[in-house]
């Protein structure tokens, strides 16, 4: 039985990816289950496992509204801004993470290719860092 064997339209979600939306449509004959429509203007097919039709996820990004606890997620806002020239050395050793537009860092291999290039050529350069250690993090958080 997958997550969205019962949805209905109208029903909120929350994407990893987008944000807050909610379900728009749902199919029948396809491989997607449904449409569902953020709140920041994105429209994306999904799965009815929550595996979207939009970059190489292959694990669930989707979820009901209610189901969400993001106090796990890092949202930290970035701490310097990174130079074109660094992006570039960050995303060749596989150490970029991107902001999706739900706030959340992720990394830039995981995003779409196109968004990823649409930041950089618009030089929105606040919106890349460098990963994130684990340890460094959670020694910030216990500070």
């Amino acid at each position: 039985m997958a997550y969205f064997d019962n949805a209905k339209v109208g029903d909120s979600v929350y994407g990893l990816v987008f944000g807050a939306g909610e379900i728009a449509q749902i199919f029948d004959d396809s491989h997607y289950k449904m449409m569902i429509s953020f709140k920041n203007g994105y429209e994306v097919p999904y799965t009815d496992d929550g595996i979207p039709g939009w970059g190489n996820f292959k694990k669930q990004t989707l979820f009901y509204k209610k189901d969400v606890d993001l106090t796990d997620v890092d949202f930290a806002p970035v701490s310097k801004v990174l130079s074109a020239k660094k992006i570039i050395k960050l995303r060749e050793k596989n150490k970029l993470q991107v902001r999706l537009p739900s706030g959340i860092w992720k990394n830039a291999k995981k995003a779409e290719p196109s968004y990823v290039e649409e930041l950089l050529e618009k030089e929105k350069f606040h919106l890349f860092r460098k990963k994130q250690d684990k340890e460094k993090t959670k020694i910030k958080e216990n500070e």
